[in-house]
């Protein structure tokens, strides 16, 4: 039974886009669990403030130096072997798993020596305990990026030979170690119990993949020719692109030490809100992306443009199809959601309404978020690494600076702290800094997305436009009436349930989604959305009758 599972294969799109959303669902119920227990063992304070300071650096050198190789060059450069010969792309394979993991230990080797000079410049807003808590914590962690970045080039080979399900499994466990880090390590060891959580996480994450890959064929081969061509081939097919995700790291990196100069639990406040909005992002965009990239790929090899682009158009219509309304429910129901996940323990009311606000502003992002990362990886199947990279620094930059100046204009002018305050109902709230960095995320997020369609367009100019505006007009029409329905229906439960318990509030959230989600569904299918019927073709009827 557990060969049957790891050997198990995707046959289409649809089937392993349903694997993937459906694993990053739970994989999101277990990390709503892991920021609960974090908000209500920590509040929003100083622990929680190093410990997402602690992430960014190693992250940074995950994207940069294995995520990069893998959605930019290892699939397709991989795919392009195994077209040729099994054995030719398993050796390929080999030599870049050697070449990267040995030149990913040094890396870590230095950057933990100099973790101290890490901290005081991407932080300089930390100093005694804080600084020392976050400097003990990156350094621990700094075993993540060698571990998860062996395990995620395995996760992307597994995927070209279609083996979602083994993949979809990882991140789950990745969340169960972080939780027992917080159940377990932290009442023994502290804070920094935390960290080993992480590490714990990154080892589970690569064992449950390990056996997939040798029953896949892969045979483990010492072989260090960083010369070789298809090495060569991918490190040049990455760099544009783990150029791109440096930025991208960048950003979060430069948010951070913007935060780290605002009150205690900025950054804590941020990195929660972003975490509840990110859940929606993976669960469709991230799943129905990394779904289609080999097959995209794969198309583009062959030189399929026509369906290369049909492929796009499907694809790119029914993120939109889903995001736009998780992201209209996001909006109406924040506060619900914030109250429900996090409002425990030593999370005050205070951190609760700054959370609600910064997650309000966050949701507006959504589908620009989604369509980036779609859009990306359309390039990058295309073999156009550049464009996103380009688009990405000049972002980076932008939002950088729109951050430094809408946090200028929080603290310098009353007038603009005043307005905010109101319009988001963050009376009494001091801390109210983070809200520009929200805004400042959301802004950039949407020009990043519009200039990214843009040079698609004029890369591929047969694309099929009317069949996406068509399919956006319905979108829309019944994401209005699924407002509507929703709004009367939390405000009429408001006056009905009690907002002062859990279940009160945890009954409004649910009911008030399921009907809004459900008159959206009713909606589309009105509407004869073609993506509506899509869905009910590919998912539903592989239910009820599996054997056709």
């Amino acid at each position: 039974m557990i060969q049957k599972f790891l050997n198990s294969q995707a046959k289409s799109i649809s089937s392993a886009s349903l694997i993937l959303a459906i694993s990053y669902l739970v994989s999101a119920c277990l990390g709503l669990v892991r920021d609960r227990l974090l908000a209500g063992t920590f509040g929003a304070g100083d622990e929680l403030d190093a410990y997402y300071t602690a992430f960014t650096v190693p992250d940074f050198v995950s994207l940069i130096l294995i995520f990069g190789a893998i959605s930019a060059a290892a699939i397709p450069v991989f795919s392009g072997y195994l077209i040729k010969s099994k054995d030719e792309a398993w050796q390929y394979f080999s030599k870049l798993l050697n070449v990267f993991l040995g030149f990913l230990i040094v890396v870590c080797i230095i950057f933990i020596i100099f973790t101290p000079a890490i901290i005081s410049l991407m932080a300089p807003g930390f100093s005694g305990h804080k600084r020392e808590l976050a400097i003990m914590l990156m350094r621990i962690m700094f075993l993540s990026p060698i571990i998860l970045g062996a395990s995620n080039m395995i996760s992307g080979i597994l995927q070209v030979f279609n083996r979602f399900l083994v993949t979809a499994f990882a991140p789950l466990l990745y969340n169960l170690g972080l939780i027992i880090g917080i159940l377990f390590f932290v009442p023994k060891f502290g804070v920094v119990g935390l960290a080993f959580g992480v590490v714990l996480g990154g080892i589970l994450h690569l064992l449950i993949q390990l056996p997939a890959l040798f029953f896949s064929g892969f045979k483990y081969k010492a072989n260090f020719d960083y010369k070789d061509p298809g090495v060569v081939k991918t490190i040049k097919l990455m760099a544009p692109r783990s150029l791109g995700l440096g930025a991208g790291q960048l950003n979060t990196i430069a948010t951070t030490a913007i935060a780290s100069t605002l009150l205690s639990g900025s950054i804590a406040v941020f990195n929660l809100a972003n975490n509840l909005s990110a859940i929606f992002i993976n669960v469709v965009a991230t799943s129905v992306s990394t779904a289609s990239f080999p097959a995209m790929a794969m198309a583009f090899l062959k030189q399929e443009n026509e369906e290369f682009l049909k492929k796009f158009s499907g694809i790119f219509r029914q993120i939109v199809f889903l995001v736009v309304p998780l992201s209209l429910l996001l909006l109406i129901l924040r506060a619900q959601i914030v109250r429900v996940v996090l409002g425990v323990g030593k999370f005050d009311w205070a951190d609760t309404k700054l959370t609600t606000a910064c997650l309000g502003i966050l949701a507006l992002n959504l589908v620009a978020q989604a369509l980036i990362l779609f859009l990306s990886k359309t390039f990058y199947a295309a073999h156009n690494t550049k464009i996103p990279a380009i688009i990405s620094g000049l972002t980076v930059a932008f939002n950088i600076a729109l951050s430094l100046l809408l946090v200028k204009l929080v603290s310098l002018f009353p007038w603009f702290n005043f307005f905010l305050q109101r319009i988001l109902r963050l009376d009494g709230v001091a801390n109210i800094g983070v809200i520009a960095l929200a805004l400042a995320y959301t802004i950039t997020a949407v020009l990043e997305c519009s200039i990214l369609l843009y040079m698609f367009y004029k890369k591929f100019p047969n694309l099929k436009t009317k069949e996406i505006l068509d399919s956006l007009y319905k979108v829309l029409i019944a994401s209005v009436i699924m407002v509507v329905v929703t709004f009367l229906i939390r405000n009429l439960l408001g006056n009905i349930v009690s907002l002062q318990t859990f279940w009160g509030i945890l009954f409004q959230l649910v009911a008030s989604g399921s009907i809004g989600a459900g008159t959206y569904a009713v909606a589309t299918h009105m509407l004869k959305s073609p993506e509506s019927r899509a869905i009910v073709d590919s998912f539903l009827k592989r239910f009820l009758y599996p054997d056709k």
